[in-house]
């Protein structure tokens, strides 16, 4: 549930690709602990938004705020120290490194990445080292996923991907999480722990999440609000209910039936 504190703010978002208009003026808001939803048909403009927000792509107008601070155009790296993170519809983990590994490697504040503090304060690093790494296993407990810790992350199926993906999001302890798909490739039982984890992140952590999803029952499972895009533009906002009976997400969304 939203705190009814604004912690992510779009207005008036636009994205310009020569004569093609992909987002024309997005205008919504997330509450902090609420878990919103953004669906539309495909070439809405809902990846494009998001790819805005995480500084992945410059916006051609309009504004971004994360808590009160203007972060439009800012790079994803320094929106990740930030706390503003997002996962991706094809997971992009490093496939050759362990399920640990891809978690050690997402936290912040590691000193060992400096040569001054490899060589002059290895205590400290081997501490913060030790750290990094007992919080990578924690976060695997949590998900479920300890069995796995020592497997390449390549090898791992769609779902368990997607986990591992929110797991980094924990390793930064993140304000808010931009998921974009992430039902996609994953078996109905994996989708099912996924939706588990998000309720339990935001419920007993706290996360922010802004969803794209085109698994409407994910969506009503887990969204209290729901933003429609068509055509680059919001057609409407509200509940999930509000949603399936509006007649122009009908028409834009459903084709023309109630899903």
């Amino acid at each position: 549930m939203g705190t009814n504190e604004v912690i992510l703010s779009v207005k008036n978002l636009a994205k310009n690709f020569g004569g093609l208009h992909a987002v024309r003026g997005v205008d919504f808001e997330v509450e902090r602990g609420a878990i919103v939803g953004l669906i539309g048909p495909n070439g809405a403009g809902k990846t494009t938004t998001f790819n805005m927000i995480a500084g992945e792509l410059s916006a051609s107008a309009g504004m971004v705020t994360l808590l009160g601070e203007n972060i439009t155009g800012q790079r994803s790296d320094v929106l990740y120290h930030k706390g503003l993170m997002r996962t991706f519809q094809l997971s992009h983990e490093y496939a050759r490194m362990t399920s640990l590994e891809n978690l050690a490697v997402a936290a912040p504040s590691q000193l060992g990445e400096g040569i001054f503090s490899s060589w002059f304060a290895s205590g400290k690093v081997k501490k913060r080292e030790a750290e990094v790494i007992e919080l990578a296993r924690e976060t695997l407990e949590f998900l479920g996923l300890t069995h796995i810790g020592d497997e390449l992350a390549g090898n791992l199926s769609g779902g368990q991907k997607k986990l591992l993906e929110i797991g980094r999001t924990m390793m930064n302890d993140s304000k808010v999480v931009l998921l974009d798909e992430p039902g996609a490739g994953v078996n109905p039982t994996l989708m099912r722990k996924v939706a588990e984890m998000i309720e339990q992140l935001n419920a007993e952590r706290g996360y922010t999440f802004c969803i794209i999803e085109h698994d409407m029952d994910m969506i009503a499972r887990l969204c209290g609000k729901v933003v429609v895009l068509n055509e680059g533009q919001v057609l409407m906002q509200g509940t999930m209910d509000e949603v399936r009976n509006d007649e122009r997400v009908i028409d834009a969304y459903f084709g023309g039936a109630v899903a």
